[in-house]
């Protein structure tokens, strides 16, 4: 996430996050072959589908449209409310009894949330208003995201039937950045040889990443999943915070570890309930 926002900073906003989609594309489609359509359930492409582009397209203009790195950063911490809200969302499918401990989980997520985006003044709702009316666009994306990307994660294991439409779903969301960008103000786009190298690496990391997740979330072991991704948030705060050359400041890494906590109790109250 830290070497989309260094990329998109580079080559612009929709046309930097066109171009990592679809350098990632092309990897996928050179390791995973060209995807076939009639391979797949119609259903799955079309929900699936329309949840995964929705997504990336919300999570990637919220990193490249923030006002600042720091900023990016706190779109970032925003995004990964998304475990908290898969056991909420598998909570609410299934229909199934769960402990009441699940809603102080969620809310301890979000007040994580807050707690980062409010900064070293102290959490106040005037302060956090005030930080969002500064960009208002970006943390409605960034928490549309979240909530898009815990549906999917629920959505997909019921519907994919074990196809991994992950190549055909990136080629349509760099389709869509493009259509996007076309209708756009942007200026061309201008490759030197530092941001095409960037492009690079960040489109191989950004394919192989979510090949191997919607893999995983296919046909792994949801619940040693969802445990394992319950500290991306640290982690992938922390890794960007180096890329993008950012020192966390005491009260957002505060708020990522709350972030964090919640997620964690919401999953230790459900384990073991929600594996279907």
């Amino acid at each position: 996430m830290g070497l989309v926002r260094a990329v998109t900073e580079m080559l612009g906003p929709v046309g930097g996050a066109a171009s990592i989609y679809t350098v990632a594309s092309v990897f996928l489609v050179l390791v995973m072959g060209i995807p076939r359509i009639r391979d797949y359930s119609p259903r799955y492409i079309l929900i699936g589908g329309s949840l995964f582009v929705a997504y990336e397209i919300c999570l990637a203009l919220a990193l490249a449209m923030a006002n600042s790195r720091q900023q990016a950063l706190e779109m970032l911490v925003i995004n990964y409310l998304w475990p908290a809200l898969t056991v909420l969302m598998a909570v609410v499918i299934s229909g199934k009894k769960s402990s009441i401990w699940v809603y102080p989980g969620i809310l301890l997520a979000f007040l994580g949330v807050a707690w980062s985006i409010a900064g070293d003044e102290g959490i106040t709702p005037e302060q956090l208003l005030a930080n969002i009316a500064s960009n208002p666009t970006t943390y409605a994306m960034a928490l549309s995201g979240a909530f898009l990307w815990a549906v999917y994660c629920v959505l997909t294991k019921r519907i994919a039937n074990g196809q991994n439409a992950i190549t055909l779903f990136f080629l349509l969301t760099a389709m869509s950045l493009w259509v996007k960008f076309a209708a756009s103000d942007e200026t061309a786009i201008v490759l030197t040889l530092e941001s095409a190298g960037l492009l690079l690496i960040s489109g191989v990391a950004l394919g192989s990443g979510y090949a191997l997740w919607n893999y995983a979330i296919i046909g792994g072991n949801m619940v040693l999943l969802a445990t394992l991704s319950y500290f991306t948030p640290v982690l992938s705060t922390a890794l960007s915070s180096l890329i993008l050359g950012l020192v966390l400041t005491q009260s957002f890494l505060q708020g990522v570890c709350m972030v964090t906590a919640g997620s964690l109790l919401c999953w230790w109250v459900t384990r073991g309930k929600f594996n279907d």
